[in-house]
């Protein structure tokens, strides 16, 4: 079930338990997970991204060992909220991974990347470092703003 609000996808779901948030990229897939009472979200791991099979299989035994019962995708819009072509990628993807069997929520990540590339580059992180961290902060960013406004 793929779901564009809120109410939706919080009615999909068990009372508590962790949830996934993705930051879909076109080379990489960054990963968080929050806690079981949506408290706190946390980077997980960046996958490389290779066929979508090998993909959804890794990131399926992920949320499996980690007990998810949700995910939450970074939703790239436009700075108007109009689809763009990545978004209509990222709208793909959901469709696919939507076999795993948890409920799917689309979120607004229209300043994630940007937000947390200006914290590293505050804090003096180097550019490796930035393109190594970015995508799984960006994914907690998503995740985080997801349960905050579902608490």
């Amino acid at each position: 079930m793929i779901c564009t609000s809120t109410l939706e996808f919080r009615s999909a779901l068990p009372d508590r338990g962790r949830l996934a948030g993705l930051d879909v990229g076109t080379k990489t897939i960054g990963v968080a997970l929050c806690d079981a009472g949506w408290t706190i979200a946390s980077p997980a791991e960046t996958l490389a991204r290779t066929k979508f099979s090998v993909d959804a299989a890794r990131l399926r035994a992920l949320l499996q060992t980690q007990s998810a019962t949700g995910m939450i995708i970074g939703l790239p819009l436009n700075l108007d909220g109009s689809d763009s072509p990545r978004t209509q990628s990222v709208r793909a993807f959901a469709r696919n991974v939507e076999g795993i069997g948890l409920p799917i929520l689309l979120w607004d990540e229209r300043w994630s990347t940007q937000a947390v590339t200006r914290t590293l580059i505050d804090a003096d992180t180097s550019r490796a470092r930035r393109a190594e961290l970015v995508d799984k902060l960006a994914a907690a960013y998503i995740l985080q703003g997801a349960i905050d406004a579902m608490i």
